[in-house]
């Protein structure tokens, strides 16, 4: 594929007065300081641009203060309940304040358990093997809360959330299941789900209910007790936490009858050539030395987050997901994906695919010609995405607390030369990918 393949007709390319008419969003940086702030990425040719991270859907960079939390408490680093010294102390005191962190965060009721985990994968898994009966999905999940349940049913979504939700009232209602397990956020589109008339609809029908809130929880506070969701799932990679954690956290019967997700020590309560006794509560599935610095990185993550408050959040990333749909709208030959006509909030997510060229191209030619980090694929919604796309594969641009409207309309101004023009270099596809057929750029290592 040559750069003629991307083009289309000539296009205006988007500037900060066409994507918004906003004074305050044209003026908008970032609202939160974080790892990756000012980092310089070599472009083809020679030299460096300031990094523009659009891919946080994917993986966050950690807030400041999270990075600074760990080399706090990195010193103090030892074994977890079983040491007698000061720093197992300490390391104990970490996890079990994190636990409370976590359960506060999100509205957990008293009896509620925070099982810790490596991430929302993890999470959903863990509790696909406490689940007692059926689980009914939606076909727009991610991957993650897709494939881990044994006995699954897809209700295939409507073009609109009110017909989806009425499609799941009738599928549960024609035969019992125990869990109905959703997303809150779609991976994809960035489109928000109304969980709590998920939680009635799956209540009245007699199943609990499930979310994955791996993308909503970074943008949106969750509460279980108040919506009535029975089980939440999330990541600390997702959250500005990039330490390798998550949580699972709802009601307790039916993980106490679970079998432990891992066997090993710490999930016992007494080990014999014969036989064991689990343990019950989070610590039957919390078997091994714990994730610590994950797990004080998700905790001081959520209490970061409740300090830039709810309002601000959501100010802060309307204003900018408005720039960057406007800013889209005005590119010929680009599509944005949409799964609801009637939904009425959305994350910070845009998905796209082009009428004419590769999205792998362009993805490669944003970050290797204009250090901008997107995503290009099915993004692990493959059911959903096959259904509501045209084309094979679609471009994601994703913000979050660090982005600014100079974030905005760099990718757009790039995004519409690209289309427009093509590539300035040239690009082979390769196993890996599309890449640079000749890379000047020093190779990515870090010392």
């Amino acid at each position: 594929m040559t750069a003629t393949d991307l083009r289309t007709a000539p296009t205006r390319v988007p500037v900060a007065r066409e994507a918004s008419t906003d004074a305050a969003s044209a003026r908008r940086g970032p609202l939160a300081a974080l790892a990756d702030a000012g980092l310089e990425v070599p472009v083809l040719g020679g030299g460096t641009v300031r990094h523009v991270n659009l891919d946080v859907a994917a993986s966050a960079p950690a807030l400041d203060a999270v990075a600074a939390h760990v080399a706090r408490v990195l010193p103090y680093y030892a074994s977890v309940h079983r040491g007698s010294g000061y720093p197992s102390q300490a390391t104990t005191a970490l996890v079990e304040d994190a636990r409370a962190t976590v359960a506060r965060h999100v509205g957990a009721r008293d009896d509620d358990l925070v099982v810790f985990t490596r991430n929302t994968t993890d999470a959903l898994n863990l509790l696909a093997s406490a689940v007692p009966g059926e689980t009914v999905v939606l076909d727009l999940e991610h991957h993650a809360n897709l494939l881990p349940w044994h006995d699954r049913r897809v209700v295939v979504g409507e073009g609109t959330i009110s017909a989806t939700l009425a499609a799941l009232d009738d599928e549960l209602g024609s035969r019992p299941a125990a869990l109905l397990s959703v997303t809150g956020a779609s991976n994809v589109t960035g489109e928000v789900l109304p969980v709590g008339e998920l939680a009635r609809l799956a209540h009245a029908h007699g199943a609990r209910l499930a979310v994955d809130a791996a993308q909503l929880l970074p943008h949106r506070r969750v509460d279980l007790a108040a919506s009535g969701i029975d089980y939440l799932a999330f990541s600390g990679h997702k959250a500005y936490a990039p330490f390798g954690a998550g949580a699972l956290v709802g009601r307790a019967d039916w993980l106490d009858a679970a079998p432990p997700h891992l066997a090993g020590g710490g999930a016992v309560e007494s080990v014999r050539v014969d036989a064991v006794d689990w343990k019950q509560g989070a610590d039957r599935h919390e078997a091994g030395t714990p994730n610590v610095l994950g797990i004080a990185a998700l905790a001081r993550a959520l209490v970061e987050l409740e300090r830039l408050g709810d309002g601000p959040r959501r100010e802060h990333e309307a204003a900018l997901t408005a720039r960057l749909h406007h800013g889209l709208a005005s590119i010929p030959g680009v599509r944005v994906i949409r799964g609801f006509s009637d939904a009425d909030d959305r994350l910070g997510i845009a998905t796209v695919e082009l009428e004419r060229g590769s999205v792998g191209l362009v993805a490669a030619a944003l970050a290797a010609e204009h250090g901008i980090s997107v995503r290009a694929g099915r993004f692990c919604a493959h059911p959903f995405f096959d259904r509501v796309a045209t084309r094979a594969n679609g471009l994601r641009a994703s913000l979050g607390a660090g982005s600014s409207a100079d974030d905005v309309d760099r990718f757009l101004a790039s995004l519409a030369r690209l289309v427009a023009d093509g590539p300035a270099h040239a690009y082979e596809r390769t196993p890996a990918g599309w890449c640079p057929r000749v890379d000047d750029r020093p190779r990515a290592v870090i010392d």
